[in-house]
């Protein structure tokens, strides 16, 4: 009798210890995002190209909330509100990506779960509408972590995502960024692109050299982690070159343990410094904060390497950071309910 008593408190402590721990905490649920860095300063922003970035930014940050507020993973979160950037035409990702060399739109993206560790990524992709959704579905519904080319949307249209005309992703501003590129710089490959000869009334959009990726970190109210970011690379790329973006560690990782990141800058420079994983790999053993672990790889592993860009991350407390050693950065974060968006170095 008393060992069927003590077992059956046992039953009950690790049913109240279970019940404890998926108890929701929506004090801590926060989202940040970030919509590319590089030069962008107020010297190259008019009042209509601010307020067209900010409002996609606060939109972008609404969706992902929502999805928060009302329970939901931070996996939901993400992959909704990088979608709204992907759709945007003022960012490098999705519709208004910028062009390759032979005149395409290749579109990378990935997502991760700090939960399980799963992870999925897409690389040169032409025909789906949103390579966020095309990430996330080779993650849970396959056994691989990345596919590219035209597996990938094979892949794709298997799956039921929403498969499009080329022509789709296509802007006449961004084209035009292609032309005068080649023009101007023979077959020298520049980052997203250069605003240079083009006037506002040209593209309200265009604000100078950046890097165009956009991304989106979570934290949720059952204590999941997890990142997103999705990019059309580089403007005039050839011999289809893949960033950071689609490299899990590189530009996008997350754990539960440490936290989540998603980066934006010069690809090469991020695969190599393994930026996104270093980050939590000084939290995990080194005891370093998320500030802290930020900062280091950022602004100085990273300057040190003569890499520019930025990253936005969270951890599994709900602290915030957002360094970048560029001269601007679109990123944003909301937090019990406030939000801010910023630009230009504070």
């Amino acid at each position: 009798m008393k060992k069927q008593l003590y077992f059956l408190c046992l039953f009950m402590l690790m049913a109240i210890v279970s019940m404890a721990q998926t108890k929701p905490d929506y004090s801590k649920i926060t989202l940040v995002i970030h919509g590319g860095a590089g030069t962008i300063t107020k010297a190259n922003m008019t009042p209509e190209k601010e307020k067209a970035y900010k409002e996609v930014l606060n939109q972008a940050l609404k969706t992902g909330y929502a999805i928060l507020e009302k329970g939901g993973s931070s996996l939901d979160a993400v992959e909704a509100t990088v979608r709204v950037m992907e759709d945007s035409p003022l960012f490098n990702a999705g519709k208004g990506a910028v062009f390759t060399n032979e005149g395409k739109n290749e579109l990378d993206a990935a997502i991760m779960d700090g939960k399980t560790g799963k992870a999925g990524a897409v690389a040169s992709l032409t025909i789906v509408r949103n390579p966020i959704t095309a990430a996330r579905a080779v993650m849970e519904q396959s056994e691989h972590v990345m596919l590219i080319g035209q597996g990938a949307e094979k892949f794709a249209k298997e799956k039921g995502l929403e498969i499009v005309d080329p022509s789709y992703f296509r802007t006449e501003t961004r084209y035009q960024q292609l032309q005068k590129l080649k023009e101007k710089e023979g077959e020298k490959t520049k980052l997203d692109h250069d605003s240079s000869g083009t006037s506002s009334t040209e593209n309200i959009f265009v604000e100078g050299e950046k890097f165009g990726t956009v991304g989106a970190v979570a934290l949720d109210a059952y204590g999941n982690l997890a990142a997103a970011t999705s990019t059309g690379g580089m403007t005039n790329k050839r011999y289809g070159r893949v960033g950071d973006v689609p490299i899990i560690g590189a530009g996008t990782y997350a754990d539960n343990n440490t936290c989540a990141v998603s980066a934006t800058g010069h690809g090469e420079y991020f695969i190599r410094s393994v930026v996104a994983h270093d980050i939590a790999a000084l939290m995990e053993y080194k005891g370093y904060s998320l500030k802290k672990a930020a900062d280091e790889v950022v602004m100085k592993k990273l300057v040190k390497r003569g890499g520019e860009g930025g990253v936005i991350a969270v951890d599994r407390n709900g602290n915030v950071a957002m360094p970048f050693n560029s001269a601007g950065m679109y990123r944003g974060y909301i937090k019990k309910g406030k939000s801010e968006v910023a630009i230009y170095k504070e």
